[in-house]
């Protein structure tokens, strides 16, 4: 489904703690000499679709948005812009009704146009990385910095924090790859490659197990994708997924999930755990190179989004996941199939479980109640059926 279409800079999900997911996405004012916009739509699990309308709608006073991120509670997000600032925004939401209040952000105002903008996993830190190569960590929300480092790149091209927030991974458009000890604040080290080898984008795994940094890697006309083992730093695999230059590469927030979009429109989903495509989307965005893409926090759906074809959210045709009121009903239906057995065995069970009901009531021997009474009518009538045996 396509939102509004034309001039889309940059968008991203807003995951609200009242189980609602939202869509911020950031509009140019260049083509058609209107002011820049940041938009905020509702999403529509059942129709896949995002509302035909914005809930929420921010005028830039100066400059086009570059990128966008937004805090995991859902309630504040930033957008870098095309002046040199990064602007913070509170979402408020009550009762139906959506705004976007700006406030001030003077740790980053004026740092120059930056590229990459990204939140921890659990948004205890941010991270920018600009146009001139400059890198800087700091807390969230007190704005201190832990990393200011002028000279991290030539230029950012993608960064990723680790799911536990040790790490930060990023590339830079000259085609090498660091790794930065966050608390420390300082590198740890740089990603070996060959002379012909170009690291473009970076995804550290989000599962908890496997502890892996993945990047793709342009070796000439061929693209893959690398795999490190962060315990080490080593390179322990690649695999041809796309099969083509990527643009943008997101993980869901469940790591099951790794997707890549091509220079050309196309979109491709793996699963993590085999490394194999489970989900195509060819043409997706059709001749024109893929600028955002990113998981929905709550549903099998991602969001792309180009300057061609704006932002479009797609369903992803990969194994349906156990909803939590699937579990409830299956753990219910245990419990009922454990009392059914119970009172089957309950009522079959005469040496154990019916204790008798009074003093005076008389009590089968035990050797009857476990093989039953020889000389019963049903004993009787079944052996009577062959008649007597000729020994």
């Amino acid at each position: 489904m396509e939102a509004g279409g034309g001039s889309v800079a940059c968008a991203a999900w807003i995951r609200r703690p009242e189980n609602l997911n939202l869509v911020i996405i950031c509009r140019s004012g260049r083509r058609n000499s209107s002011p820049a916009v940041l938009e905020i739509f509702s999403f529509d699990p059942m129709a896949t679709s995002l509302s035909s309308s914005p809930l929420a709608t921010y005028v830039l006073e100066e400059g086009d948005p570059m990128a966008v991120a937004v805090h995991p509670s859902g309630d504040e997000l930033v957008c870098s812009t095309t002046t040199g600032d990064c602007k913070l925004f509170e979402l408020y939401a009550q009762e139906g009704n959506i705004k976007l209040l700006a406030k001030k952000l003077n740790a980053l105002e004026g740092v120059g146009p930056q590229k990459c903008l990204a939140f921890s996993v659990e948004g205890s830190r941010f991270a920018t990385g600009g146009v001139d190569g400059h890198l800087r960590i700091l807390e969230w929300p007190s704005m201190q910095i832990i990393l200011d480092e002028p000279r991290a790149h030539n230029s950012f091209r993608d960064m990723d924090f680790s799911l536990d927030t040790e790490f930060l991974a990023s590339t830079s458009t000259d085609g090498s790859a660091r790794i930065w000890k966050i608390n420390d604040g300082v590198p740890l080290t740089t990603l070996t490659r060959n002379s012909d080898e170009k690291i473009e984008l970076c995804r550290f795994s989000k599962d908890g197990t496997k502890p892996f940094l993945f990047c793709t890697v342009q070796r000439g006309d061929k693209a893959v994708t690398a795999v490190w083992d962060i315990s080490t730093w080593n390179k322990i695999g690649h695999k041809r997924l796309l099969k083509k230059p990527a643009s943008v590469m997101s993980m869901s927030l469940d790591g099951k999930y790794l997707a890549l979009g091509s220079k050309d429109g196309d979109v491709c989903v793996v699963e993590v755990k085999k490394m194999e495509i489970c989900h195509w989307s060819k043409r997706l965005h059709l001749g024109t190179c893929i600028a955002a893409l990113e998981f929905c926090p709550r549903e099998r759906v991602v969001l792309t989004t180009s300057v061609e074809w704006g932002a479009v959210v797609t369903k992803l045709h990969v194994a349906a996941d156990w909803k939590e009121w699937q579990i409830y009903m299956l753990l219910l239906g245990l419990f009922l199939a454990s009392a059914v057995a119970f009172y089957i065995f309950f009522e079959n069970s005469d040496s154990f479980w019916n204790f008798p009901l009074g003093r005076n009531q008389p009590a089968k021997p035990f050797t009857e109640s476990i093989l039953g009474d020889p000389q019963s009518s049903d004993d009787q009538n079944m052996w009577g059926a062959f008649g007597p045996l000729d020994m």
